[in-house]
C-alpha cells in the first residue's frame, strides 16, 4: 500500500516564482467522495490516473499510475466533474524538500498553495519565507474540493 504524507500552505508574496520553471497541468475528477477520490491528470504529455482514499491526519493512501495521454484528454473531456482544475506547478528544492507550488486559473485563479510530502508526519520542517498559513486540515485547499466550491466563489 502507499502512502501519501503531506502538508499543505498558503503562499504569500511572489519570491518562489524565480526559484523554478512553472509546469501547466489539467486535471479532473472522476470521482470527489471523501472516503476516496479519482483523479485524472495531464502534465506536459503524459497522462496519469490517480486514486486517494481517505486523509487522516496528513496521510493517505494513494496509488497512481500513468496511463496513454490520449486516454487522459478523454476522460477529462467526456468523464470527469466540472469544472477542470487548471493551474501551474513549480518543484522548488529547499533544504532537501521538494516544495510544489500550485498557482490556480481558471474558476480558482488567485489561489496558491504549496505542498510538501515528508517521510512520516513527525518530520520537522523549516518552511522558506514565502510560505504562510498551514491549511493542511482545511478541506476547502483539497482540489476536489475546488471543484463544487471554486476559489474564487468563497
Amino acid at each position: 500500500m502507499a502512502t501519501e504524507i503531506e502538508r499543505k500552505f498558503l503562499v504569500v508574496g511572489d519570491d518562489w516564482r524565480s526559484l523554478a520553471a512553472a509546469t501547466e497541468i489539467r486535471q479532473g475528477y472522476l470521482s470527489t467522495v471523501k472516503e476516496r477520490t479519482v483523479r485524472v491528470r495531464v502534465i506536459g504529455d503524459r497522462g496519469y490516473v490517480t486514486v486517494k482514499g481517505i486523509t487522516v491526519g496528513a496521510s493517505r493512501t494513494e496509488f497512481e499510475y500513468e496511463i496513454p495521454v490520449a486516454d487522459a484528454h478523454q476522460m477529462l473531456d467526456q468523464l470527469c466533474e466540472r469544472p477542470i482544475i487548471e493551474k501551474t506547478r513549480s518543484r522548488i528544492d529547499v533544504a532537501g524538500l521538494i516544495w510544489e507550488v500550485d498557482s490556480f486559473a481558471g474558476v480558482n485563479a488567485g489561489l496558491v498553495v504549496a505542498e510538501v510530502e515528508l517521510e512520516d508526519e513527525a518530520q520537522e520542517i523549516d518552511p522558506p519565507r514565502w510560505i504562510g498559513e498551514e491549511v493542511t486540515d482545511d478541506p476547502r485547499y483539497f482540489n476536489a474540493n475546488l471543484i463544487a466550491h471554486p476559489f474564487t466563489e468563497w
